[in-house]
């Protein structure tokens, strides 16, 4: 491994004895590089961006600025640093407030050797992916002028992305376009998920045509195209583009075609709802690129509660901002005690609608391919989507409002 490859560590902890014994445990590791030593929160922040740390070991207990403080303002400044706090204190709650402040992993003082170089290469490898996702956005900013989300006449683009599995995006989405689909409000669910889509299974559909008809005419398609590939479920009227029928065909979309079929159905439909996979993709980008709401689901584990808090930071450092993002909690369970407003102020972006864990009416409806708004409205469930509909809409209306009168101070 060259020198470019190595995990660059930043040590920070008010004890000189336990930095230098930090320092001799890493000294013969050869993928490792110790990039500086800081004695507080305070000048950990600052070395930090000095040195911009791949990994950073972080004591939670410090005079001026202790761990946990210290994690909320690092990551927030370099959203790829991944954070492991060490404490002699082994608390649940410690560990609790450490992960959702942001850390990646909590070690008790003092850690062993394996278990410390073990937590730094899982966590340097997470470090490296994040870079990755950076440079693409990067990448994409820069192919479109710098902006994310220039906006466009006609429809209205809805994209729902969980940056953790299972958090219920694939459900949020295919009812939402349920919600929205009316005599007024023609809606398309796009399924962005190239490898492993399952829009078209949740409306139990076996398409025979797919996106992959549509990208290859990305710059040349016209309604009739359009009527030939789209599948339009019966019982709700949503139309879907699906996803291909397999994982390896995925690569056939580049991100700028996936790019031209969105806008093409913003001129023929009220309403696109994209229903996006986990990773950061080219093609998720792209839809969060083109997006004129971004609806941000999370649910009450701690691992979906810190992947969001990445994704927002993630956005705020490259000026993508917040205002476009609604953030919502799926299978709400009223026992487990992470309550949604305590999940909002740890996000710093309020959650505003909040749907019911109801497994038995999840369950049935995606083994049925009925989405549950079909039948269900009444339910809490289906008054909760009712909810973020109306949310989602005063959000378009707002946005639309600020731009006329930005238009007339021209």
């Amino acid at each position: 491994m060259g020198d470019g490859d190595k995990i660059r560590i930043l040590i920070v902890d008010d004890n000189p004895e336990t930095r230098e014994n930090i320092r001799k445990l890493l000294q013969f590791e050869s993928d490792v590089e110790v990039v500086g030593a800081a004695r507080s929160g305070v000048e950990g922040l600052e070395l930090a961006g000095e040195t911009q740390p791949d990994v950073i070991l972080m004591d939670i207990n410090m005079p001026d600025m202790d761990g946990i403080q210290a994690t909320e303002a690092i990551r927030k400044k370099i959203p790829f640093t991944q954070i492991v706090i060490l404490s002699v204190q082994n608390d649940p709650k410690y560990m609790q407030r450490a992960m959702m402040a942001g850390a990646r992993a909590f070690l008790s003082k003092p850690p062993t050797v394996d278990e410390l170089i073990s937590t730094i290469h899982q966590v340097g490898k997470m470090a490296a992916e994040e870079k990755a996702k950076i440079a693409l956005v990067q990448k994409l900013q820069s192919g479109s002028g710098g902006k994310f989300g220039a906006a466009l006449t006609h429809g209205k683009v809805i994209t729902v992305y969980g940056p953790k599995g299972g958090v219920g995006t694939t459900t949020i989405a295919t009812n939402l376009a349920v919600a929205l689909q009316g005599p007024e409000s023609k809606v398309v669910i796009v399924d962005g998920n190239l490898q492993y889509g399952d829009v078209a299974v949740f409306h139990n559909e076996q398409p025979r045509n797919t996106i992959l008809d549509l990208t290859p005419r990305a710059s040349e398609l016209d309604p009739d195209i359009i009527n030939e590939v789209l599948i339009v479920h019966e019982k709700s009227g949503v139309h879907i583009l699906a996803a291909p029928p397999r994982p390896e065909m995925a690569e056939q979309v580049n991100p700028e075609q996936f790019t031209h079929v969105i806008k093409y159905l913003k001129t023929i439909y009220n309403y696109i709802v994209i229903d996006t996979e986990t990773h950061l993709t080219e093609t998720v980008i792209s839809a969060l690129d083109i997006s004129d709401v971004i609806v941000l689901v999370v649910t009450q584990e701690i691992p979906a509660i810190k992947n969001a808090k990445s994704f927002l930071t993630l956005i705020d450092q490259f000026q993508i901002g917040r205002a476009r993002v609604i953030c919502i909690m799926n299978k709400n369970d009223k026992r487990i005690s992470l309550l949604p407003e305590r999940v909002g102020e740890s996000l710093k972006q309020e959650i505003v609608a909040v749907i019911p864990l109801e497994e038995k009416i999840v369950v049935n409806s995606v083994n049925s391919g009925v989405p549950f708004m079909v039948d269900n409205k009444i339910q809490p469930i289906g008054k909760a989507i009712s909810g973020l509909v109306d949310t989602i809409k005063e959000k378009i209306n707002k946005s639309e409002s600020n731009d006329f009168e930005r238009s007339l101070r021209k």
